[in-house]
């Protein structure tokens, strides 16, 4: 208690805010930087699919057998954020400066042991993973060169979500989606030039546009570590030994594994659905390969709700504002299911010429647009998923956030997709993958709002108790 007394006082990001106005503003305040920073990095995928679809078919696939890991790992290391933020969130949603920057400063050096930890351990299985998915020898060459490079890149971007994921949390959601365009348009340039050659610099192939992202990535690191140690100054001296570090490395853990597992659930269920796919060939698993990268690319808004969320309701919840968090759901999941409707009006209409563009063979469009004309209409219940898992996790409730997760992936996801596989061909198991996003939304919308009033009256009543006393 004494340490909060004098922890207690004006934080130097007051002008960020977001326990007083509008919760639709301050949630959209937010919402917009990072569906402008969340489009840039959805676009280094569509860069590299684009540009590696022009070199053939068995390039595309080794690409395609490559984004569930890549993916995964991304997914894993948006956990460590989530953990990172919500501690911080809450933090200074109290006013707690001193505690903001210990916490800080300890998820930074936590996010580098980690990251060290997953780059050498996944290189060291990269090959193993890679048959395990599917690739054929034809393939596999490929696949290889291309993930052992993005490791490479691994440790930047990492360090760059959670460092970014840090500001966001005292409210600040523009500079960190500066640096994810930064790094797009760095991407954007380097990537062709690498991929085909120019001048004195040879065609590189695929392994031109894995280096295309690893330049891009270190970029973006210096840069959200100026904003964290320097802008902002939240690191600070490690002097005082290791059992702060492991205090606040157990706090932001016990948010970030459940929230890592969650966040990796949905690229394993895709991962699972390349497996089943690759039986039917090089070219439906390409056709997957990219509508699952155009969808990702066409969810962004809900990406950028869901982690938009945790700021809003961390800071509200550490203020004591419940009401406000609740409205923060309803408002973020009315705003997915309007999205989730445009997008399927889009690829109704625009779904064939959309996939013709990034796919090298006619038969590999035609599998994407079929995808892309099934599984979109039910992408709001994706969208709840989400936006619920990055709510509770800001709450501090991961396991919470996590049980929303696995429920629409080990639940509804894995399971429809193997019974479909065994009736008929892909077209039956999108239809699966579109029932599975209908049925976890209703029921992880429905638990949110309900658990949300229970946790209020529960901490109503402690309070009520306290005061008494």
């Amino acid at each position: 208690m004494a340490e909060d007394a004098r922890d207690r006082h004006p934080t130097e990001n007051d002008r960020r805010d977001l326990t007083s106005g509008r919760v639709w503003f301050n949630l959209l305040q937010l919402a917009g930087p990072m569906l402008v920073g969340i489009a840039a990095v959805m676009s280094v995928q569509l860069v590299d699919t684009y540009f590696v679809g022009r070199l053939g078919t068995a390039p595309l696939a080794a690409l395609s057998f490559s984004f569930p890991i890549a993916l995964t790992l991304a997914s894993l290391s948006i956990g460590l954020s989530a953990g990172a933020a919500s501690v911080i969130a809450r933090a200074v949603g109290r006013g707690h400066r001193r505690r903001t920057k210990r916490l800080a400063t300890d998820s930074l050096l936590l996010t580098i042991v980690i990251v060290v930890l997953m780059t050498t351990a996944g290189l060291l299985t990269l090959d193993r993973v890679l048959r395990l998915l599917g690739a054929d020898a034809g393939i596999l060459d490929m696949a290889l060169a291309y993930m052992r490079i993005w490791y490479l890149s691994l440790p930047f971007l990492v360090v760059t979500m959670v460092s970014n994921a840090m500001v966001r949390a005292s409210g600040d959601a523009f500079w960190p989606s500066a640096i994810m365009v930064t790094s797009a348009m760095l991407n954007v340039i380097a990537t062709p030039i690498l991929v085909f050659g120019i001048g004195p610099v040879p065609p590189l192939g695929i392994e031109g546009a894995a280096l295309g992202t690893l330049f891009a990535r270190m970029v973006s690191a210096v840069l959200a570590l100026y904003l964290v140690m320097w802008r902002d100054r939240l690191v600070v001296s490690v002097r005082r030994g290791l059992r702060r570090f492991f205090r606040s490395a157990g706090q932001v853990l016990a948010i970030g594994l459940p929230a890592a597992i969650g966040n990796a659930s949905n690229p394993a269920g895709i991962a699972v659905a390349t497996a089943v796919i690759a039986v039917l060939g090089s070219e439906t698993v390409a056709g997957f390969g990219v509508a699952t990268r155009l969808e990702a690319f066409a969810i962004l808004p809900m990406l950028a709700l869901s982690a938009s969320i945790g700021p809003v309701v961390g800071q509200n919840w550490g203020g004591g504002r419940a009401d406000r968090v609740e409205l923060a759901l309803k408002t973020a999941y009315a705003l997915g299911a309007g999205w989730s409707l445009l997008l399927a009006l889009l690829f109704w209409s625009f779904g064939a010429p959309i996939a013709a563009a990034f796919a090298s063979e006619l038969s590999v469009a035609e599998e994407a647009a079929r995808y892309l004309w099934i599984v979109p209409v039910s992408l709001w219940g994706y969208g709840i998923s989400i936006i619920a898992a990055g709510a509770y996790n800001a709450l501090g409730k991961s396991l919470t956030g996590l049980s929303y997760s696995l429920t629409r992936t080990a639940v509804f996801y894995v399971p429809l997709v193997w019974v479909a596989s065994r009736v008929d061909g892909s077209t039956t198991v999108y239809g699966a993958i579109a029932a599975a996003n209908a049925l976890a939304g209703t029921l992880v919308a429905a638990d949110s709002l309900f658990r949300i009033r229970r946790l209020a009256n529960a901490r109503d009543q402690r309070d009520a108790v306290r005061h008494d006393r």
